[in-house]
């Protein structure tokens, strides 16, 4: 029995967004945006997101079966760690993801992993009400071709009404972090996110491929890439379609809230 039975027939976007911290939670505005973006999206069947915060090889399935949360941040108040975000699991999507990736020759494993605030946070605004099944897929690599051949794998389930999302940030340095009121983002923290926007309204792909060598900018936001690479899924689960933005702006001075839909919903 397949997992692809009376499945929706319109076409999902894939989805990149910024997830932020567990202080999102507390921004009105931003959390306001969340909101608005999954109810232009409406409910979807299930959600299948890839997290800065979990690359392991090779791929686990994570959440198959409503698991407690991953705190995965410190220093916060308690009341972050008390949050509960109670989604249903996607067994049958993720049976959908291993037959997919099996064609291919990919392993895939499982594990009993909760979702981690690169999920939960952001899905907490945009579904609030918990009742979209989730599946937690690793990164199992940050090469940027690699993610979007795992992209291109998964395109499939957007046709089933799953919808793909990668979840980062395209400029991440907690060193520049800058909570003062109003703080000024920094000029490569405005090239990159301008280096970005750019590429995706073209359809660049080679250049957002390339970015470690083609971006300004990267250098100073990106001391580390696996915020920066969910990116590449979404892309390649995109084939090409074109992209949006439901969300701009910076936070925290350096960081980019800026969001990608691929696609039309």
């Amino acid at each position: 029995m397949t997992s692809t039975a009376a499945l929706p027939s319109s076409r999902l976007p894939a989805l990149f967004l910024a997830h932020g911290s567990p202080l999102l939670l507390d921004d009105v505005r931003w959390k306001s945006e969340l909101l608005a973006w999954g109810n232009a999206l409406g409910k979807p069947r299930a959600v299948l997101m890839l997290s800065a915060h979990w690359t392991r090889s090779p791929v686990r399935l994570g959440a198959e079966k409503t698991v407690p949360l991953v705190y995965d941040f410190s220093g916060f108040p308690q009341r972050y760690y008390d949050a509960t975000y109670a989604a249903p699991g996607a067994p049958l999507v993720a049976n959908r993801v291993r037959e997919l990736l099996d064609a291919g020759g990919q392993r895939v494993t499982s594990s009993e992993r909760g979702l981690d605030h690169g999920v939960w946070v952001p899905l907490s605004a945009m579904y609030p009400a918990a009742d979209v099944p989730v599946l937690q897929v690793s990164l199992p690599s940050l090469d940027p071709k690699t993610l979007f051949a795992l992209g291109e794998r998964l395109a499939p389930l957007r046709d089933e009404g799953v919808l793909v999302v990668g979840s980062g940030f395209l400029t991440h340095i907690l060193r520049a972090l800058d909570a003062s009121p109003n703080a000024a983002p920094p000029s490569w923290a405005h090239e990159l996110d301008a280096f970005c926007k750019e590429s995706l309204a073209k359809r660049d792909i080679d250049a957002l491929l390339d970015y470690r060598a083609r971006a300004p900018g990267v250098a100073e936001a990106l001391p580390t890439h696996e915020h920066f690479v969910p990116l590449f899924v979404a892309l390649g689960a995109a084939r090409g379609e074109g992209a949006r933005f439901p969300i701009e702006g910076f936070t925290y001075g350096s960081f980019t809230k800026r969001s990608v839909q691929l696609g039309a919903a």
